[in-house]
């Protein structure tokens, strides 16, 4: 795949990720109330609501900021992951209901993986030795 077309798939799952992490974030403060009482009910307390639901917002913005994409996007995956544990451990329903939070971990981690670092190109210390350079 080449570098072009890397780059503007990685910027489409950006802006859907973004989307998706600021609207669920938002919906979780704008019904703060529900959020807690839903949290309460599977064990954890009421600051994590406020938590979760700040994170996903700020994490969706990183998203759509070059030097912050990689660390927002391992900061959602984090959250996706916690929430597929909850679902499948603690949420009735169980984990037929997270299939957004799944499909959420599988999008990020290939936007991670399509943001990774490019190789560096500059030869190491031992590739120079091997050359004969000193």
């Amino acid at each position: 795949m080449s570098a072009s077309t890397r780059n503007i798939i990685a910027w489409i799952l950006q802006v859907l990720l973004a989307l998706a992490s600021v609207f669920s974030g938002y919906n979780k403060l704008a019904h703060i109330s529900t959020i807690i009482q839903q949290f309460g009910n599977i064990g954890l307390p009421a600051w994590f609501a406020y938590f979760i639901g700040g994170a996903e917002v700020l994490g969706g913005i990183g998203l759509l900021l070059p030097r912050t994409v990689r660390l927002a996007a391992l900061g959602l995956l984090i959250i996706l992951a916690g929430a597929l544990v909850m679902h499948a451990t603690r949420i009735p329903g169980g984990i037929s209901h997270g299939a957004p939070a799944a499909i959420g971990l599988v999008l990020t981690a290939l936007l991670l993986w399509l943001r990774r670092p490019a190789p560096s190109s500059a030869p190491t210390r031992g590739q120079k030795e091997a050359l004969g350079a000193h």
